[in-house]
């Protein structure tokens, strides 16, 4: 049993690059999405070979004289151990999950496989798998010097996902640990470019800012940043004393002059008292029955006794008399 294994070329599939694309199209570094698709989309059983860092491959993606015979050999064993030898080369992927596969060290046409069952030849395939679910982490508290040069301790939580397995395995090393050293280093820069009121106020828009930059740096990984959220804005001791201190100072203030405001206002209402009863001397008798009335309802054992002020006006002009005929 034999396979020919062809090398991929262009008219194969559109939008596939080849050792002739240029530089320019592949970005000379990065495979682009467009050259796996969703999850690495390319005819099966072919070896597709993809400029990267603008070295080009001199046989067009094929795995050469002595990858034949490998394959061909393998092909062998595995008919000879059969079919016992599909405990090795059956492979199953969950729902979640797919599995990039490279053969004799190249990436084998196809793209990622999965989910469900997938097969491998031995000795000569290898498979990576991909968790393309949500993942969650907390950025670890950064020391920040705002823009008004105050040092303060912030900390975020990240949510992304994978969404091109290929590109997350092809294009860096660890897509997982590569997320989190950029997402502390965002978190410092956005932070630099703000005052310590806007920190403390503007929380969604630093997520919002915070969230369009990883998502645009990790791209080309296959990384989608779904979410990003500031947790926790520390400040230092000194300053949360020098906070409180003037916040205080500014509630106090408030209340004094709310306080003046009333001794105003009930000012003006006693001397609009004092008119009325100025005009009726009765009015004020009454006042003073009002008065007894609203003390004897309550337990106690205070009398008193309300005495005239015309009696006392009275008193007070015979002293001044007597005082003048000396």
């Amino acid at each position: 049993m034999s396979t020919k294994v062809e090398p991929f070329t262009a008219d194969q599939e559109q939008g596939m690059s080849t050792p002739s694309t240029s530089a320019d199209q592949t970005d000379g570094n990065y495979h682009s999405r467009e050259d796996y698709g969703p999850y690495g989309k390319m005819p099966p059983f072919s070896s597709a070979i993809v400029p990267v860092g603008g070295q080009q491959s001199e046989d067009g993606g094929s795995i050469g004289c002595c990858g034949y015979i490998l394959y061909a050999f393998s092909i062998l064993v595995i008919a000879s151990f059969f079919p016992f030898s599909l405990c090795l080369t059956i492979k199953v992927v969950q729902e979640y999950e797919r599995a990039v596969m490279f053969r004799l060290g190249r990436l084998l046409a196809g793209g990622a496989r999965g989910p469900g069952l997938f097969f491998v030849i031995p000795c000569i395939d290898s498979y990576t798998k991909v968790d393309l679910r949500t993942v969650s982490f907390d950025v670890p508290p950064q020391e920040v010097l705002t823009r008004d040069s105050v040092t303060v301790a912030v900390d975020a939580v990240v949510y992304y996902r994978v969404q091109n397995a290929t590109m997350s395995i092809t294009n860096v090393e660890d897509a997982n640990r590569s997320t989190r050293l950029l997402a502390a280093t965002t978190l410092r820069n956005v932070l630099g470019t703000k005052n310590l009121a806007e920190i403390l106020s503007e929380r969604e828009s630093i997520s919002h800012n915070m969230q369009s930059s990883l998502d645009e740096a990790t791209d080309p990984w296959g990384v989608k940043v779904e979410r990003v959220e500031v947790k926790d804005v520390r400040l230092p001791v000194q300053l949360q004393r020098a906070m409180a201190a003037e916040a205080e100072a500014s509630r106090e203030a408030r209340a004094k002059v709310i306080a003046a405001e009333g001794e105003q206002k009930a000012s003006k209402a006693l001397k609009e008292a004092a008119d009325v009863m100025a005009e009726s001397p009765a009015a004020l008798q009454l006042r003073y029955l009002q008065t007894l009335n609203s003390i004897s309802a309550e337990k106690n054992s205070t009398i008193i006794f309300p005495l005239p002020i015309d009696l006392l006006n009275t008193f007070m002009n015979k002293g001044s008399g007597q005082k003048t005929s000396f």
